[in-house]
């Protein structure tokens, strides 16, 4: 079955194999023109613009033709008024016989409005229509003269005539000014509804527009964001896979997903050399238990060799045959203890094997152990030899151990106990713990104590680059380090490692 730790593992594997194929894509990506949000921005601003411009102008066209619509329907109640007034003086005359010179009047004045509107009754009317009310209001008017002079002349034959003709000629100009007023009105309302009809397609489209565009800014714009957040998310948590493009073209989101993966290249490099100082870091606090430890056999080397070279005839075969195999001993022990510093010291980049936790501790131990040995600390081991493989890089895990008894034995310059106690906890993680008697670390420093370049230690005894680089190493196997401490009775350093089995 898979684990978390195949998991990571995979993972940190696939993000140094995907790096080639990232930055193949995103060659190829670069060969791709260009699109940008800005430049759609532009685009879609632009296009409301015209869209905006466009129901400006034809409402300003609407506007005059509607103001036109209301002066010629001003001007034809006018006409109307004035005809309907020459009629009834004209009524009143024939009842009453008075109002001949006012309805005489009102009918000038109605052909006055209709000369001085001629051109905007045409349009309206046709030029057939026009001329006919033309002819009516000059035949009504003339009738109207012909009857002031029978009038005067008191010839009522004449007069009764002229009633006759009067009346059909004012009903037919009363008739022609109504219907115009309502083909007009008719127009007016033809008008306010197409008025509204495009108010609300303008409405529509505009809402279409705003629909398309906060669609674009959510696919272009706030998607990006999201998924930009969970990159950080995700780096911020240690994982350094680049990003791949997810568009089909370039626009400001893929550019910063290049500037992403150079700032991941950056981080990467930068982290191995941080590993490395931390290696070198513990290598200069190892110097003096190395000198020690490579001194020991070049003495016991030397004074063999002298003995063997002052008596060499006096031995027997037998005697110089143990001489030479306690040379041959202290010079595997030697170079040994060389071996294991070079493998420490190395560069590596290997991928995760399977590996024991406790055979792991243990070499980390003996290269510690001399520098135990100087500052009066015995080691207390307690490793399960029953417990789970777990997937990780031998050389790393060891800087991890390595660096935690360093800290331990510095914690403790009277001397005391350093235990090393592995287990398998009840969430199937293999976890070990470093713990010594010695002073312990202040409340207000447990926050602080995986950040870079953080020490307690005074100038010249530590980088505080130990923990920070032995945190990084174990989320990067997929486990966690936690620490508890009272000051004054020690501390332990508990380091959980998923495993490769489930039980």
């Amino acid at each position: 079955m898979r684990t978390n730790a195949d998991t990571t593992e995979e993972a940190r594997e696939e993000s140094h194999a995907g790096t080639d194929q990232s930055v193949r894509a995103q060659q190829a990506l670069l060969e791709r023109p260009e699109l940008s949000i800005r430049t759609r921005i532009i685009v879609v601003f632009v296009v409301i613009f015209v869209l905006c411009s466009g129901s400006t102008v034809a409402a300003v066209f609407f506007l005059s033709a509607f103001e036109e619509k209301i002066g010629f329907l001003e001007t034809a109640g006018a006409y109307s008024f004035d005809v309907e007034e020459a009629r009834r003086n004209e009524k009143n005359y024939f009842l009453y016989g008075t109002g001949l010179p006012e309805a005489l009047a009102s009918a000038k004045l109605a052909r006055t409005r209709l000369e001085r509107s001629a051109d905007q009754m045409r349009s309206v009317e046709g030029v057939q229509g026009f001329s006919a009310m033309e002819a009516s209001l000059g035949r009504y008017v003339s009738l109207l003269e012909s009857l002031a002079t029978a009038d005067a002349n008191d010839d009522t034959a004449r007069k009764r005539e002229l009633e006759v003709n009067l009346r059909t000629e004012g009903a037919q100009i009363i008739t022609e000014a109504q219907e115009m007023i309502d083909r007009e009105r008719v127009a007016v309302s033809a008008m306010l509804h197409t008025s509204m009809v495009g108010a609300v397609a303008f409405l529509a489209l505009m809402l279409l527009v705003v629909v398309l565009f906060g669609g674009f800014v959510v696919r272009a714009v706030l998607r990006p964001l999201d998924r930009f957040m969970d990159y950080v998310t995700r780096i911020g948590a240690g994982n350094y896979e680049p990003i791949r493009p997810a568009r089909r073209y370039r626009d400001e989101f893929s550019r910063l997903a290049f500037a992403f993966n150079r700032m991941l290249g950056e981080i990467l490099t930068r982290q191995e050399q941080l590993v490395q100082s931390g290696k070198m870091a513990a290598v200069g606090t190892l110097t003096s238990g190395i000198a020690h430890e490579l001194n020991n056999p070049l003495n016991n080397i030397g004074l063999t060799t002298e003995a063997l070279l002052e008596d060499f005839e006096s031995y027997t075969d037998e005697e110089r045959r143990r001489m030479l195999d306690q040379i041959y001993t202290q010079v595997e022990r030697a170079g040994s203890t060389v071996k294991n510093l070079l493998d420490f010291t190395r560069k590596d980049r290997s991928a995760f094997t399977a590996l024991d936790v406790a055979e792991v501790a243990a070499s980390a131990g003996r290269l510690a152990g001399n520098e135990a040995l100087l500052a009066g600390v015995v080691w207390k081991w307690d490793l399960d030899g029953e417990l789970p493989r777990i997937r990780g890089n031998p050389h790393d895990l060891q800087q991890v151990f390595l660096n935690l008894f360093l800290n331990a034995i510095q914690a403790m310059p009277e001397g005391g106990d350093l235990g090393v106690r592995a287990r398998l906890d009840s969430e199937g993680f293999v976890r070990v713990d470093v713990t010594d008697t010695g002073v312990g670390i202040q409340a207000e420093h447990l926050d602080e104590i995986f950040d870079p370049f953080f020490t307690t230690k005074q100038l010249g005894e530590g980088t505080g680059l130990g923990l920070s680089v032995s945190h990084g190493i174990i989320e990067k196997h997929g486990g966690r380090i936690v620490v508890e401490s009272e000051p004054g009775h020690g501390t332990t350093f508990s380091v959980y490692l998923p495993t490769t089995e489930v039980r």
